[in-house]
């Protein structure tokens, strides 16, 4: 089973970006690249949503 998770292996700033690059088989620069890009139209929305993700998404040390 798939499951979303914070990485710890791959982490720039909260492990946010590499989870997702993890979950959709992406390469998690791909991630942070397309999530730059969404903060120009979209900046405090997509601030808002990084940091929920902090509290939201478990990290993976947690998961296993």
């Amino acid at each position: 089973m798939k499951r979303l998770y914070r990485t710890s292996h791959d982490r720039k700033l909260a492990g946010i970006c590499g989870g997702l690059g993890h979950y959709f088989n992406i390469d998690p620069t791909i991630v942070r690249i397309v999530l730059l890009f969404l903060i120009i139209p979209f900046n405090v929305g997509i601030i808002l949503a990084y940091v929920i993700g902090i509290f939201v998404i478990p990290d993976e040390m947690d998961v296993a």
